[in-house]
């Protein structure tokens, strides 16, 4: 069983990035900006925006924290984002969800222009992705064909299962690993809370990527012998032996799942890390093509 280590992966990519920045800046160029948006004081959504901009600060971007607060309006949210769009300074831009309930996130992402939307959540795009044109791929999807490119785990041929159907990661992935090129050219099967006999479908599969939330969900039986198993699931699980009152479990019983897989990915420590680190690339190719469009 090898680990897919994603913060080893991660932490490479941010070295990788932050050597093109070195030259940026030597040779007198702007280096990329990447903003973030964040409306309320949701306690989750602070850290991950808190560790972006460490991330940033690392690789050598600038960065920039919008902060506004729980009832700013749609109107004043769709002003900040027009802001943001008009503003040259910045490359990419992301808005934290989730978004208080007086907002409506569709019309919010909607107006996100796609040329700053290094999070991959425009129509514009997802229908790119979805047609194999260059575009942005939303950042865990990319972070999991990083992994998978990294560690030359075969995807040609194989059957791929995705359990959950979210537009972030389920939905993307399903697309992904059916394209054709590396990582990709797999026959893929995609699950979802009314898909009956999943154990059966599940046991099948070559490799399985799971983003549904349910802690501990894939069990050993759900998976033949040397299977590669991702998993996408972050829970916050309460426990009382946990200096933190809680540990953050993914869907997979890794103990007993870890015992049949030929690769897998740990969580914390897979997917997440790497999250980030694509977010840091999607930002690296806004800056490019800012500077083609110059």
């Amino acid at each position: 069983m090898t680990l897919l280590d994603g913060k080893k992966v991660s932490n490479d990519i941010k070295d990788e990035i932050a050597e093109e920045v070195k030259k940026m800046k030597a040779n007198g160029e702007k280096v990329p900006h990447l903003a973030a948006v964040i409306v309320g004081s949701d306690g989750a959504s602070l850290t991950y925006v808190g560790s972006k901009v460490r991330a940033c600060e690392r690789v050598g971007f600038e960065s920039t924290m919008v902060r506004l607060s729980n009832t700013t309006s749609e109107i004043e949210l769709l002003d900040k984002i027009e802001e943001l769009n008009n503003n040259d300074d910045i490359d990419g831009f992301i808005i934290q969800l989730p978004l208080p309930p007086q907002i409506d996130t569709q019309k919010v992402l909607m107006a996100v222009n796609p040329d700053k939307d290094v999070d991959g959540f425009h129509p514009m795009n997802f229908g790119k992705m979805a047609l194999d044109m260059s575009t942005f791929i939303p950042a865990t999807p990319f972070g999991i064909l990083e992994l998978l490119d990294r560690y030359n785990v075969t995807t040609k041929g194989k059957h791929t299962v995705v359990i959950g159907r979210s537009h972030i990661v389920g939905r993307p992935m399903s697309i992904l690993m059916g394209r054709k090129g590396f990582p990709g050219n797999s026959t893929v099967t995609l699950t979802h809370s009314h898909t009956k006999n999943i154990t059966q479908i599940t046991s099948q599969a070559d490799i399985i990527i799971s983003a549904l939330g349910v802690p501990n969900f894939l069990k050993a039986e759900m998976v033949k012998e040397d299977a590669v198993v991702i998993d996408v699931g972050i829970t916050r699980v309460a426990d009382e032996s946990s200096p933190k009152g809680y540990v953050i479990t993914g869907d997979v019983d890794f103990e007993n799942v870890s015992k049949k897989a030929s690769f897998i990915t740990p969580v914390p420590g897979g997917v997440g890390p790497m999250t980030i680190a694509m977010l840091l690339k999607n930002t690296l190719l806004a800056r490019e093509r800012h500077r083609a469009r110059k």
